[in-house]
């Protein structure tokens, strides 16, 4: 049988990165670069893809690994790039030594790339790893000009405390540094197509609700099934590839992570967000170690903030990661054996009501494209949100708005964003719902400043004689821009 040749996987985006990564081939120092981003972002592949695979030293360190074991597979990649014969390194300050010996053999009218992946893992119990890569970057490496030291690793945490905010010898000794996101629609777009999928921007749309632009698990679809198809095969099939991607994800990525989850489950039940006093009230942790959970758990894109409209330095923190919440909302304690559940139940009032709270996340995300399409892109803005309680004693209701564009011309835009299927007809509640909202907002923030309702929608707004409370307009294809 011939076996078809499989689809080459290409660089899609990362064109920043990419310059950052050229700039350290041709500056006149060494560089220490390191590269941050949640599990399944792609950094070792934007490396590999880069380089073209061609290091002149490059090592990947193994997990749940001992030290001597590690050590071991050092020594054979030093003979695999040396030439040399394999030794036994008593500790990493030797293995450092042979590297360092192996590079000042190559010609010195170039820079010399090395790259360690996975470097978290490297630095297994009572390892001396740390220490001597200090000694590897200040005692020879700083000193020339010809050296560019790659590191990467999923593990944020360690590549925060043991890298970023080292306060011994590494202290601000990083020169570069790569923080991957996911890729926005428009790149998921071009993902999918270099697979010659044949999914609409509808499509792309719903898969951007469980995968967020994570690369991998857009690697997972299968371009010849419908997006129903492939959440069942990903998600509810016998050996669905992500069912148990939740247990690994976190643990991957931090120490102590069950404080980690905690956050993530506490922020999952609020899904408008919390403050941080509200955070650290519910989980009984202290200013410091709240604030590095907090950052670390926003540097992987899992959480993000946002300003409360008309509140100064008080940010409401959100669960943000797609594949995070579709996990809590149709994966976490099932026992369902329905391999084909999502096929099944399309139409069910928790996957549309999951539809429409996944696609505001979506528009916020994509906020640089909504003011493009606005023609507000040179013009200062803050985002934010607004929410208020209800006032029995004035006897006025509660109300929240997800989205708030606060323009430095003094325009505030109110936005409001629906997914469906068609075009969205405003009915005469809504739009009774929406003006009495406006009038309570006006109230309870005294703003003086203009309001308008500015729809995000997937088709755009069908003809009615509610439209005249829409004042501007963006649509899918908007948010698809570069």
């Amino acid at each position: 049988m011939k076996i078809k040749k499989p689809n080459t996987p290409v660089l899609i985006g990362r064109h920043e990165e990419c310059d950052i990564l050229k700039e350290c081939l041709e500056s006149s120092r060494s560089e220490f670069v390191i590269v941050c981003g949640r599990r399944r972002i792609g950094k070792t592949f934007l490396i590999d893809q880069f380089f073209e695979n061609r290091y002149d030293f490059s090592f990947v360190g193994k997990h749940r690994t001992k030290t001597q074991t590690q050590l071991s597979y050092f020594s054979k990649a030093m003979r695999k790039y040396s030439g040399m014969k394999q030794t036994a390194y008593a500790d990493w300050y030797d293995a450092f030594d042979a590297l360092e010996e192996y590079l000042e053999t190559l010609p010195t009218d170039r820079k010399k790339v090395i790259f360690i992946d996975e470097m978290p893992w490297i630095d297994s119990q009572r390892s001396t790893f740390v220490s001597a890569l200090e000694n590897f970057w200040n005692a020879w490496a700083n000193r020339r000009y010809d050296i560019v030291l790659i590191a990467s690793g999923s593990a944020t945490s360690w590549m925060a405390d043991k890298l970023i905010e080292n306060q011994g010898g590494l202290h601000n000794r990083i020169t570069r540094r790569l923080y991957l996101e996911p890729f926005t629609l428009a790149e998921t777009e071009q993902y999918l197509q270099s697979f010659d999928s044949p999914l609409t921007r509808y499509d792309i749309l719903q898969c951007y609700m469980f995968t967020g632009g994570i690369p991998f698990y857009l690697s997972l679809m299968n371009p010849k099934l419908s997006v129903a198809q492939n959440i069942d095969k990903l998600f509810f099939d016998k050996n669905a590839p992500l069912r148990n991607e939740y247990d690994e994800l976190y643990s991957a990525l931090f120490s102590h992570v069950d404080s980690y989850l905690k956050v993530i489950e506490l922020l999952n039940n609020h899904k408008y967000g919390l403050t941080k006093r509200e955070i650290g009230n519910a989980t009984k942790f202290n200013g410091k170690y709240l604030n590095t959970i907090l950052n670390n758990l926003e540097q992987c894109d899992f959480i993000d903030k946002y300003e409360l409209f008309g509140k100064k330095n008080m940010l409401v923190y959100r669960l943000v990661d797609f594949y995070t919440l579709f996990y809590f909302k149709f994966i976490h304690n099932r026992h369902e054996k329905d391999t084909e559940w999502w096929s099944h139940n399309l139409e069910a009032s928790g996957i549309k009501s999951w539809m429409g709270l996944t696609f505001e996340l979506i528009c916020m995300r994509h906020h640089k494209q909504i003011k493009k399409a606005l023609g507000i892109s040179g013009i200062g803005t803050s985002i934010s949100t607004w929410k208020c309680m209800p006032d029995a004693d004035n006897e006025i209701p509660g109300a929240q708005i997800d989205m708030l564009i606060e323009r430095s011309d003094r325009i505030i835009h109110l936005c409001e964003m629906k997914f469906s299927e068609e075009e969205y007809c405003i009915s005469n509640d809504y739009e009774m719902r929406l003006r009495r909202r406006m009038g309570i907002f006006k109230e309870r923030t005294k703003t003086k400043q203009p309001l308008v309702h500015t729809f995000i929608t997937t088709f755009g707004i069908g003809r009615g004689k509610h439209n005249s409370i829409v004042h501007s307009e963006v649509t899918m294809d908007n948010l698809f821009d570069s």
